[in-house]
């Protein structure tokens, strides 16, 4: 069934517009049109919608939502409680992601993100594993006892072909050049972190075919005037992504301004590392590996001390990148919607609001908070 939504505002990821008309037949754009210029279908359903719409968000890093940790239920069921949970901030595609796990765990987590993606549940687009092949002086909260090199079983794994997008954050320390080639040529996206690398081992990488940083800033070897370190190696590079967590507390503003300014315009996404207190109460907490992570209000630490995830959502790293780091709105849409698109390798049908594309939308009240999200034309959230 064809479907028109008249909307007050568009933002289609390169410019705004007002009075638009966008028809979706489906799941894909068929037209975007001014709405003086739309002629109605008899047969279609056309539905008037006050704010302002924009491309779906895309977040390549979440743990966990709705209650629900995907290392604790590595099921289909806890992918889907998970996208629930995130549709309600704006989110239309995700990476399901595992920490530092068990091999037998990130075996039923890829089950489980095939089988997501062979019964089309919405918003999964494959699956991101950060870890296990990690340095253990940058491990965060990820379990020691499992972070370990990479075996025969592991790398059967990433050479699954029904996974959809697949992404591995490693540390270069800890994997030879020679396996991050094998795994690039293995479709998977390499990307590098939770390390301790030097300069020169992450410009080797990057070589071999890395070509994102996870979490920019965090749980990696910081800048030096002598010693670049990972940050450094990150912050030079004119190809590579860096996901970029913007809530206040894992990245000071002006480490974020910085980064922003001295990356190519594009290579910096905003990702929410989400752990399951996302769309929860506010006292929610949850227990990671035996530890207890609690909840003091938009912050999540362990009882160790670290930094645990987070419970951003993706339309309050929007929202934070304009207010905290003074980011134009259209640009911040853009870091959590077309630039992701665009590392996943999905530009040709995400990240727009455009003729062809998927119909992945979030619309905006007069506050920039969501009040709808649609994934392939159909409302996720929302009335």
């Amino acid at each position: 069934m064809t479907q028109t939504l008249i909307v007050e505002r568009l933002f289609d990821g390169e410019q705004f517009h007002t009075d638009m008309a966008v028809t979706i037949e489906a799941g894909q754009i068929i037209a975007v049109e001014h709405a003086a210029n739309f002629v109605a279908n008899p047969t279609a359903e056309v539905i008037k919608l006050a704010g302002t719409l924009t491309p779906g968000f895309v977040d390549v890093q979440v743990n966990g939502g709705g209650g629900a940790l995907f290392n604790a239920d590595p099921s289909v069921e806890c992918i889907e409680t998970i996208g629930r949970a995130h549709a309600q901030f704006g989110t239309s595609g995700f990476l399901p992601t595992l920490i530092t796990d068990d091999v037998a765990v990130m075996a039923k987590a890829a089950d489980a993100v095939a089988l997501a993606i062979s019964q089309k549940k919405a918003g999964v687009l494959g699956v991101h594993f950060e870890g296990p092949h990690l340095s253990v002086p940058k491990k965060g909260v990820h379990p020691q006892q499992f972070i370990r090199e990479i075996s025969d079983a592991e790398m059967a794994i990433f050479r699954r072909q029904d996974l959809g997008i697949k992404v591995v954050t490693l540390a270069p320390e800890n994997v030879s050049t020679e396996l991050i080639n094998s795994l690039v040529e293995a479709g998977v996206k390499v990307c590098l972190g939770h390390s301790n690398a030097d300069y020169q081992t992450v410009v080797a990488a990057l070589n071999a075919g890395a070509t994102g940083f996870t979490h920019l800033f965090n749980a990696m070897s910081a800048l030096g005037s002598r010693e670049p370190g990972m940050v450094g190696a990150a912050l030079e590079s004119q190809q590579a992504w860096c996901g970029l967590i913007v809530d206040g507390h894992h990245v000071h503003s002006a480490a974020a301004k910085i980064a922003i300014n001295a990356k190519p315009r594009g290579k910096i996404m905003l990702v929410t590392d989400a752990m399951p207190p996302v769309g929860m109460a506010e006292d929610a907490s949850f227990e990671l590996f035996g530890t207890q992570v609690i909840r003091s209000g938009d912050r999540l630490n362990a009882t160790t001390g670290e930094l645990a995830g987070c419970v951003l959502d993706m339309v309050g790293a929007v929202n934070n990148s304009v207010a905290m780091l003074g980011v134009s709105h259209d640009e911040a849409i853009r870091m959590a919607s077309l630039y992701p698109a665009q590392y996943l390798g999905l530009a040709d049908k995400l990240g727009l609001v455009k003729v062809g594309y998927q119909a992945d939308f979030v619309l905006l009240n007069d506050a920039n908070q969501v009040s709808h999200t649609y994934i392939a034309g159909k409302l996720v959230f929302g009335q």
